[in-house]
């Protein structure tokens, strides 16, 4: 979870003709799973694509994170430059210790990844569902976890099985002392 402060305002209310004040509103909020699929359920495509984003994508992805209960309905729009960054800087955190070495170089595209291919992933792997409010990084950590434990061994290619005895013939050889 984020929490932020945003800063009160004082603005000119052109109706009443007076200078109106809004005061600090404490904000907090969320990047996961549900976030994710509140966004696509409005904007109608899915959030992790490498598509650019628009401004207003962006601040409806914003309120969607916002788990905070009775804020006001501007408090998006009154986001700092150092509030969006500090967003940005939690939404491209981790939010785990687990940590990948390099992975092979994967054929093809790949499927488009959307929340209900998140939960199906989620499903799959038997992950209870209130892990759809963790922070979508540790999710996705979990999932390829499970993932790596769950996958059969690559089978060695008849060069690497091949190598492999004769790797084993020489030990035994220099072992037993023999020359055959």
């Amino acid at each position: 979870m984020l929490n932020l402060l945003i800063q009160g305002d004082e603005f000119y209310d052109e109706t009443t003709e007076t200078f109106q004040t809004v005061g600090d509103v404490e904000l907090t909020l969320e990047h996961s799973l549900v976030s994710l699929s509140k966004w696509e359920s409005v904007v109608k495509k899915p959030f992790l694509s490498k598509d650019e984003k628009s401004p207003h994508e962006i601040r409806l992805y914003v309120e969607a994170m916002i788990i905070s209960h009775n804020y006001p309905p501007d408090v998006v729009s009154r986001l700092s430059q150092e509030n969006m960054m500090a967003i940005n800087a939690y939404i491209d955190s981790s939010e785990s210790a687990t940590t990948f070495g390099t992975m092979p170089d994967t054929k093809g595209r790949g499927e488009t990844i959307t929340s209900e291919l998140i939960y199906y992933w989620m499903v799959a792997f038997n992950v209870p569902f209130e892990c759809q409010t963790w922070h979508l990084n540790r999710l996705f950590s979990l999932i390829r976890i499970c993932n790596l434990k769950n996958s059969k061994p690559k089978q060695m290619s008849r060069h690497e099985l091949a190598a492999r005895n004769h790797a084993l013939n020489e030990k035994r050889r220099a072992e037993l002392n023999t020359s055959g």
